[in-house]
Parts: structure tokens; C-alpha cells; sequence
């Protein structure tokens, strides 16, 4: 057999020494196939690292069968099967979870303008008047526009100093509401939410409920923004099948339309007013808004589906998240004693027991502070922030997150993981005494507010009126629940995390002097 090789070689060369024209005729080869494999390798693309791991998805439907109504414990559950970075198919909408900080960050620091944008919901776009918010606006000119407008002329250091004067009337009519009311139950939930809402109505337009309206305006107004909400995080097929849309299996688009028209009612009735009133003695953010709607020199153009967004914006995102988280924290204080009384002990210390809390007193209070950031990681208000979508694909974790995915960035796993935290599944305050966490964003191990560009704008006045809000009803109350009841502190899952059951709670008098409560 070698020889016979040996003869058809040397035919294919012709006449002369076998062996050794064989040798030179492989190591042409050799060298000829070296060469083309060398340039192959240096042409040719390097195939995508593949899509992360997750549960096997069935034909059509993915993995929408297996999803269950508390998204984020799913999600937390998927990850610890398959790895900190893992992907379902929702529908054909892929989408991708990320459960650590390494990788959160890679996602919202290290590839932040990549992961910058929305993956726009059905119900984002009709409660956004097609997403010309800042919430859902695509990252560009037209989101910086927007965010420079609420950091300045509302949510700036500056300008929340000027209005301290509307927060203290607030939180007072809230601490009077309450003692009129002592002994007696209220939904601390509803109060909470009413008394932010009243205080953010009065930055955007100077228009507050009167006193008594206060709890019907407050059930009524919260409710509405409950089922917005609630609409903003349910799973719509509309989503995850774009070619049902028209459709609208679910009716989400039909019953978002009913809720946005009864918000641009309200929001067509201040501008009205506001039109009406002319003049610039009452500079709330409204009247700035239309002036700049007016003028038309902003680049890019400032239209009126972008003032009413941003009105949407700062009620619906303002009022729902800080009520909520108030009501979370006082839930936890009131089924942790030790926990209450330490802090109306620091508030006696700080402020005194014959005066009420000023803003001025919070940055002495460094424990009321660290109950505040406990709950935020306890009880993450977002608990999978809102999600972001690549503008291109990208590689994370070593894995390939494709163009257009939806990625969920599961803040209530990462605030709960054992290791991170010490006991993560008890509320303890004092872990931020001693630890300095904070919720600007840089720490991707702690982060309530999100990070990189798409960070709340609001967390300014979030932490301004939790203070103060907590700090004066937990000064001038004690605190009990009602004949037979017991503390529930279990989650109801949405885009806005919501306490499942509603604190009602029984307040009662710290302090004899009753003008402490006018």
C-alpha cells in the first residue's frame, strides 16, 4: 500500500527520487495549509460567546407557562439554578436576569450607555402619551432634555430648600389629621401616600386637598395610581408577541387608555387653571413648563405630550414609591419595639420632647437614617428596577445578551443575598451605622434607586420626606395595631413593591402639650 502511494506521488510530480520529492512535496503542502489556516484564523470573526444559561423553553410559548405572579422571587429562584446571569423566553422576547453586583455592574456602569435604553411596554406608552416621558424615552437629546428640566427646576438641592415651607405644612396638616383621629384606626398607607402626593401637586401646580376631602381624595387618588401601576408590571402577551398587539388579548391597552384619560383630565384641568392665572407670582414647576412649551426655542422641541409625561411622572413615580416605603418601614418598627423605641429615644435626644421635628433635625438623626436605607434593602421599592434594553449586543458575564433583550436587574435578590449581607433575612438598622453604604449608585451591592444613567432623579426628595414624615409621626405617636391583629410584612410584587396587606394602625399621644399636634 505505501509503495503504491509512493508511485502516485511521484506520478502526480513526475520521474526522479521517491522519497525524497515525496518529503518535499508534504512539506509544501504542510506549509501551504499552515498558511491558509493562519490567515483563516486572523480573518475570520470569533463566533458569539452563547446566551446565558436557563429552564428549556417550550415551542412558541418559552417560558411563560412556568412564570409565577411574584416575578422577583421567580427570577431570584431561576438564578439559583442557573447562574447570576440567566435567561427565559417570554414568548419571543428574550429576556435576561442579572442577580449579582459583579455583573449589575457590567450592565449599569461599565456598559452604561449600551443598556441605557427601555424596552418600551404596551401600558408604558399609554400612560406616557407614547412614552415622551423620562421613564420610558429612548436615550438621547430628547431624555436630556427632560431630566435637565426636573433636576433643575424641581429636584434640584436649590429649589427643594425653597419649598421646605410646603413640606411642613403638609407633614403638620398629616400630624393633625392623625391626632384627630387618635385611638381610632388609619391606613397608614393612604395617609402617607396623601401627604406626598398633596406636597408634590403643590410644587407642580400649588393645588393641595382640603382637609375634608382628605381621605376620600387620598383612597381614590391611590387607587388609581395602584392599578396604573399595576398595569405598568403585569405580563402582557402584547409584549412578548408584538404581532398580537392589535389584539390586545389582555385588554391592558384598553383599560391604560381609561386610567391615562382620567390623569389627562386632571392634568387639562391645572393647565387650564393655570393658563387662567397668568402673571409670575406663583412659580411653581407648571407655570415654568408652559413657558417653556410656549417660547418653542428648546432643542429638541418641548411639546404638551411631553409637559403632561413629566406631570405623570412626578405623581405617579413620586407618591407610590416613598408612601409605600414609609408604610414598609413603620410595618417594621411597629413589629420590632426595640427598634421604635430607639429611635423616638434619638428623636427625644435630638429634637426634644416639648418640640417638633424640623428638616433641620435629620441630619442629626443617623439611626432614623439607617432604618431608612434597611427598609429600602428589606423591602426593595423596585424590586427589579425598570428594565433596561441593550442598543446593541453585548457581551456579560461571557455571555451574549442579544440587541433588544429585556434585562431585569433583580435588586430584591442582590439586597438579600447571604453573601453580601450578614443574615440578610432579619431587619436590622444597625448594619448602616457602622457601614457606609449609600444609594447614589456606586455601591452595585446596594442600589434602591438604580445606577448609571437611568438613576431616580427623585432620591432627594425621597430621602427629605421620609425623614420627615417618619421622624414627626413616630416623635409625636406611639404606635398599635387594633384588638386581635397581627403584623404582616409579606410583599405584593409589582414595578412599584406594595405592602400585601395594608397597615392600619391605632396612633396614639407621646406628648401632653397639645399644641405639639396643631
Amino acid at each position: 500500500m505505501l509503495k503504491l502511494v509512493l508511485a502516485t506521488l511521484s506520478g502526480w510530480w513526475g520521474n526522479g527520487n521517491i522519497d525524497g520529492e515525496v518529503t518535499t512535496t508534504i512539506l509544501i503542502i504542510t506549509t501551504l495549509l499552515s498558511v491558509l489556516f493562519l490567515v483563516w484564523m486572523l480573518t475570520s470573526k470569533p463566533s458569539d460567546p452563547p446566551l446565558p444559561p436557563g429552564p428549556r423553553p417550550l415551542p412558541l410559548v418559552g417560558n411563560l407557562l412556568s412564570l409565577e405572579p411574584e416575578l422577583h422571587t421567580y427570577f431570584a429562584a431561576v438564578a439559583k439554578t442557573y447562574g447570576p446571569i440567566s435567561r427565559l423566553w417570554l414568548g419571543k422576547k428574550l429576556g435576561i436576569l442579572i442577580t449579582s453586583p459583579e455583573l449589575a455592574r457590567e450592565v449599569l456602569k461599565q456598559n452604561d450607555t449600551i443598556f441605557a435604553n427601555r424596552d418600551v411596554p404596551v401600558a408604558g406608552l399609554e400612560a406616557t402619551y407614547g412614552g415622551n416621558d423620562i421613564l420610558w424615552t429612548p436615550y438621547g437629546d430628547q431624555w436630556r432634555m427632560l431630566r435637565k428640566i426636573c433636576v433643575r427646576e424641581m429636584l434640584g438641592t436649590q429649589v427643594l430648600d425653597s419649598l421646605y415651607s410646603l413640606r411642613r405644612k403638609e407633614v403638620r396638616n398629616t400630624v393633625k389629621y392623625l391626632y384627630n383621629n387618635v385611638g381610632s384606626p388609619v391606613n397608614i398607607g393612604e395617609q402617607m401616600f396623601l401627604t406626598v402626593l398633596n406636597v408634590i401637586t403643590g410644587m407642580m401646580w400649588g393645588g393641595t386637598v382640603k382637609p375634608e376631602d382628605r381621605e376620600r381624595v387620598g383612597a381614590d387618588f391611590r387607587q388609581l395610581i395602584s392599578e396604573l401601576t399595576g398595569y405598568l408590571g403585569m405580563p402582557n402577551l402584547s409584549d412578548f408577541y408584538p404581532v398580537l398587539a392589535r389584539f390586545d388579548l389582555q385588554g391592558v391597552k384598553k383599560n391604560m387608555k381609561v386610567l391615562a384619560k382620567r390623569f389627562d383630565g386632571i392634568f387639562e384641568k391645572m393647565i387650564d387653571q393655570r393658563r387662567k392665572m397668568g402673571g409670575d407670582e406663583n412659580k411653581d414647576f407648571l407655570r415654568f413648563l408652559l413657558q417653556l412649551k410656549d417660547r418653542g426655542d428648546s432643542n429638541p422641541p418641548f411639546t404638551i405630550s411631553h409637559l403632561k409625561a413629566v406631570l405623570m411622572d412626578m405623581v405617579v413615580g413620586g407618591s407610590d414609591t416613598t408612601s409605600n416605603t414609609i408604610e414598609f418601614a413603620l410595618a417594621e418598627m411597629m413589629s420590632h419595639p426595640e427598634i421604635l423605641r430607639k429611635a423616638q429615644k434619638e428623636l427625644e435626644t435630638v429634637v426634644g420632647k416639648d418640640n417638633i421635628v424640623e428638616e433641620s433635625h435629620i441630619s442629626n438623626l443617623p439611626y432614623l437614617y439607617a432604618i431608612m436605607k434597611e427598609t429600602l434593602r428589606f423591602h426593595a421599592i423596585l424590586p427589579l428596577l425598570v428594565p433596561h434594553c441593550p442598543s446593541e449586543s453585548c457581551v456579560i458575564g461571557g455571555y451574549t445578551v442579544p440587541k433588544g433583550a429585556r434585562v431585569f436587574v433583580n435588586v430584591w435578590a442582590i439586597h438579600r443575598d447571604p453573601t453580601i449581607w450578614d443574615n440578610p433575612l432579619e431587619f436590622q438598622p444597625e448594619r448602616f451605622l457602622d457601614w457606609k453604604w449609600d444609594h447614589t449608585g456606586n455601591d452595585l451591592s446596594y442600589i434602591p434607586f438604580g445606577s448609571g444613567r437611568r438613576i431616580c432623579v427623585g432620591i432627594a426628595m425621597a430621602e427629605r420626606m421620609f425623614m420627615f414624615l417618619v421622624g414627626s409621626i413616630i416623635h409625636s405617636f406611639d404606635w398599635k395595631l387594633g384588638e386581635g391583629e397581627k403584623h404582616d410584612l409579606s410583599e405584593k410584587f409589582g414595578i412599584v413593591m406594595k405592602k400585601k396587606v395594608a397597615l392600619i394602625a391605632i396612633p396614639t399621644p407621646r406628648f401632653s402639650n397639645p399644641t405639639l399636634y396643631e
